[in-house]
């Protein structure tokens, strides 16, 4: 029960400093492997940055159909590999998105050709088909969903401004419906909020005795309170062009509050050149009030949020946001919108405003503006909610238990498979030592409230 596990864990992209799924992986990795676990990363391009040498990153590449400068591009002939290739090009060209079936597809290769290395398979949001046979190789596998990208689609939809324009959304979240199947067929999937969880039983028909709450964490050696702050600095970390962020509401919040308090706004995202965001900023007539910073590292990141005295988190939806809890263990008072797990992940330590209404989120950033005394209280509720709830080690120590839980479930099904087929009575107390005891040790475990 107290071995080091050999853990594969899978995420078809991994960018290290937005995008929960990148942060997710890079601060679990850590921790698993400070708990003296073996971690191996199988990921797809954006690859991951890692925090210890101690991590193995094997490259799963794919064709990078959507990199920078030429997203959207036509690979060279000497490019293509073999029909997986091919397979992601033509989804590609017709609309669609790929990367999560490409990306399953090869990762079940390698892992068939590896299926010895390891002892359990951690999928980080994949959902592709190829999933599905994980388990058949002899590998337990639990499921991260941060949030079901339903949610994301919808979202999309409603806002988008025409009928071919709206096609285009649907065929582009095709893939959408092949993670609900895959979802319904997997086993454990771990998530990180009550409000996901309902979302992934609503949208996808999990079932809910399937489905465990396991919260984020937040790397408190980067994210604290770093002294005086920039007067009049509002701070944002979201995807500008992304409707489901709320870079819009925002943008025309502190286009209001300026007409009339001396404030400028700098938000942790890359601008897509001539989007919709860069084309509002210059209706807004914003100028310099209003600053796109990306690529920077963690210190600067952390920096920045700690130098602002009211931090924002716009969305329209959230699966939980690791920017909330980052801007609190910063100590900046934050508003948030009430949308998804908001309200859930941060309590009483925020300020919570109705999700796309920029009216109100002026007026809510007018009053904290004008108020250093809620300012203060906002940080130390923050802050205190930060160190009672959130942290890495805790979140890796519970994902390890339902590691054992998984392996101890395909054990039990295996001597079952096998007894079954040699005529044994697994009712025996013989039998039922031997396959239950793991589980039964293990339910004990998780019953117990993780060491935070």
């Amino acid at each position: 029960m107290d071995e080091p596990l050999r853990v594969a864990l899978l995420s078809y992209r991994s960018k290290p400093h937005c995008g929960g799924q990148g942060v997710y992986l890079r601060h679990l990795s850590r921790e698993l492997v400070a708990l003296g676990h073996r971690v191996e990363i199988l990921s797809g391009q954006p690859y991951p940055e890692l925090d210890s040498d101690e991590i193995v990153l094997t490259k799963i590449p794919s064709l990078d159909l959507y990199r920078e400068p030429d997203p959207f591009r036509t690979p060279a002939l000497s490019e293509y590999r073999d029909w997986i290739d091919v397979l992601e090009f033509a989804h590609m060209r017709t609309g669609g998105f790929p990367e999560p079936l490409t990306f399953s597809l090869r990762a079940l290769r390698e892992l068939r050709r590896r299926r010895h290395d390891f002892d359990v398979v951690h999928d980080n949001q994949v959902l592709g088909l190829g999933n599905l046979g994980i388990p058949r190789l002899g590998l337990p596998l639990v499921t991260s969903i941060h949030h079901p990208i339903s949610v994301d689609r919808r979202i999309e939809l409603q806002a988008a401004k025409n009928k071919r324009e709206r096609f285009g959304k649907r065929r582009w979240y095709g893939f959408v419906t092949m993670q609900a199947q895959v979802a319904r067929r997997v086993g454990t999937i771990l998530t990180v909020s009550e409000s996901s969880k309902i979302d992934i039983v609503k949208d996808f028909k999990v079932d809910p005795s399937d489905i465990e709450i396991l919260p984020l964490g937040v790397d408190t050696r980067i994210f604290h309170p770093r002294g005086e702050r920039v007067p009049g600095r509002i701070v944002a970390m979201a995807s500008a062009d992304s409707p489901l962020k709320g870079v819009d509401v925002l943008l025309r919040a502190v286009a209001k509050l300026a007409t009339e308090r001396d404030v400028h706004l700098v938000v942790v995202s890359k601008l897509q050149k001539d989007g919709p965001t860069e084309k509002l900023v210059r209706e807004l007539a914003l100028g310099d009030r209003v600053r796109f910073v990306s690529g920077i590292s963690d210190q600067e990141l952390g920096e920045l949020l700690a130098s602002a005295e009211i931090a924002v988190v716009p969305s329209r939806y959230e699966g939980f946001s690791l920017p909330a809890v980052e801007h609190m263990a910063s100590g900046t008072p934050l508003v948030a919108s009430r949308a998804g797990a908001l309200p859930e992940v941060v309590g009483d330590a925020a300020v919570l405003v109705r999700p796309g209404d920029a009216e109100e989120l002026a007026a809510t950033l007018r009053t904290l503006h004008d108020s250093p005394a809620e300012r203060a209280r906002l940080s130390q509720a923050g802050l205190a909610r930060v160190q009672e709830r959130y942290a890495w080690p805790a979140v890796a120590r519970a994902t390890v238990e339902h590691y054992r839980a998984a392996i101890a479930r395909q054990n039990y099904l295996r001597l079952a498979a096998g007894g079954a087929r040699a005529g044994a009575d697994l009712r025996s107390p013989k039998a039922v030592k031997a396959t239950g005891g793991a589980l039964r040790r293990l339910a004990r475990k998780e019953q117990r409230p993780a060491d935070r």
